[in-house]
């Protein structure tokens, strides 16, 4: 199966979770950006490395996750993780797999930190914001 990641549409979700709007996050990028070029560029299933490289530090995200967050594919991991069967095998062999239970656990310690990240992220951004608007 081939896989199919949409770039534009990654930039677009990390660019809301971190509520970012498009015409803030072109001022960011420069002079040359203005919100209609961003959202055509997150209509692009393919961004050119340099570009994803500036969205990556303006954002703080890793250019990797750009690349290579698929939103079916955690999907599909997550409910063949958690499905009604994951535990059944080691039901049949006298022991009890918490392996799913552990990663579940990671994935909400590290949702939790993204927030927190997002949090602060956003404080920067209203300290940003409250200087343009006093120039």
């Amino acid at each position: 199966m081939e896989q199919k990641i949409h770039q534009g549409r990654n930039v677009k979700r990390f660019r809301e979770m971190l509520n970012i709007k498009q015409e803030a996050l072109a001022y960011d990028l420069g002079e040359d950006w203005n919100q209609k070029k961003i959202s055509m560029l997150e209509q692009k299933d393919v961004i050119e490395d340099n570009l994803l490289k500036q969205i990556s530090a303006v954002l703080k995200i890793p250019v990797e996750a750009f690349q290579n967050f698929d939103e079916e594919q955690a999907v599909n991991i997550i409910s063949n993780s958690f499905g009604e069967y994951a535990f059944s095998n080691s039901f049949n062999y006298g022991t009890i797999n918490i392996h799913p239970i552990d990663k579940m656990i990671q994935l909400h310690e590290e949702k939790i930190a993204l927030y927190e990240r997002m949090l602060k992220e956003k404080d920067e951004m209203m300290v940003k914001l409250e200087k343009l608007i006093k120039q």
